[in-house]
């Protein structure tokens, strides 16, 4: 019989956070590899080479009950979105609206988590939740003011990439809802495993639409280091961390802990890929930073008690 978490998760808090953290790392990272490769491809790899690094993960453990058919649909609806649809948008929106933007937008993924769950769970927004989603918005709306994002490239569309790295906000929200139904029942182990072979197969006939635009002589030793390096990070650590940690703390106290991925994200790209974040960038992303405060502060106070 499952015990309960401890009163304090420490190493759950430590799992979230570093999850995060890696999220807006290889959320930086993957611009270099976009430079050479279609997102398409790049997903599929991604897919790919965590299909066979978590190969013995596929196994079932002799304590887990089999998956039931709601099981099933989570896994599958977890993969779609915070897998594939996570992963477009992404890789999609940080092409046209460059890393540092990323992180600005992604900043509002706890605002999303209490909306969903609101949605979905039938959890209660106060006051306060709601005034951080608004303020999170916000943020965003000011973001997409800009008329040019010089870190962008060539031909990109700033707004465009704004808009998509929203979306990718809606489906990583989605993503930690969905997660924190499933650990109850799966190992994170497992979970891992399973999301991404349904991202494999998903992604197969994407990949395969553009594949022959993709030149493999393009990348170098560096830029193949760095693909298996966002690929064990995207698909292996960052999931099997996150689900970890759910197994010991609340869907709603993990918003929190999203902090990590536009911090991570905006340091990345501003730190090792040379981009630029002017004045308009840096006050979205405190009003994003403030939503995060408002957002978790009584989760927070809960946690306390």
């Amino acid at each position: 019989m499952k015990q309960d978490p401890p009163l304090i998760p420490w190493t759950g808090y430590a799992c979230l956070a570093l999850s995060m953290a890696l999220v807006g790392s290889y959320v930086a990272l993957s611009k270099p590899l976009l430079a050479v490769m279609p997102v398409f491809v790049l997903a599929w790899l991604r897919f790919a080479i965590g299909a066979v690094a978590m190969l013995s993960w596929l196994r079932r453990p002799a304590d887990e009950p089999a998956l039931d058919t709601p099981a099933r649909w989570l896994l599958f609806l977890q993969s779609l979105l915070g897998n594939v649809g996570f992963s477009i948008c992404m890789l999609y929106g940080v092409r046209h609206a460059g890393a540092a933007a990323a992180g600005v937008v992604m900043a509002g993924i706890p605002a999303a988590i209490a909306a969903l769950s609101w949605l979905f769970l039938r959890e209660r927004i106060d006051l306060r939740t709601a005034l951080a989603i608004a303020l999170a918005c916000a943020g965003i709306a000011l973001l997409s003011l800009q008329a040019h994002a010089p870190e962008a490239t060539s031909g990109a569309l700033p707004w465009l990439g704004h808009l998509l790295l929203a979306g990718a906000v809606i489906c990583e929200a989605a993503y930690a809802v969905i997660g924190k139904r499933l650990s109850a029942r799966v190992t994170p182990r497992r979970i891992a495993a399973l999301i991404n072979l349904w991202g494999l197969v998903l992604m197969t006939p994407l990949a395969l639409s553009v594949v022959a635009t993709f030149e493999p002589a393009a990348l170098n030793a560096s830029l193949w280091l760095l693909l298996v390096f966002y690929s064990l990070a995207a698909s292996v650590w960052t999931v099997w961390l996150w689900m970890t940690g759910l197994r010991s703390v609340p869907a709603s106290q993990s918003g929190v802990f999203t902090v990590m991925l536009p911090i991570s994200a905006t340091l990345v790209g501003v730190g090792l890929l040379g981009e630029r974040i002017g004045a308009v960038q840096m006050a979205a992303l405190l009003m994003a930073l403030a939503s995060i405060a408002l957002a978790t502060w009584p989760a927070r106070k809960a946690a306390a008690r």
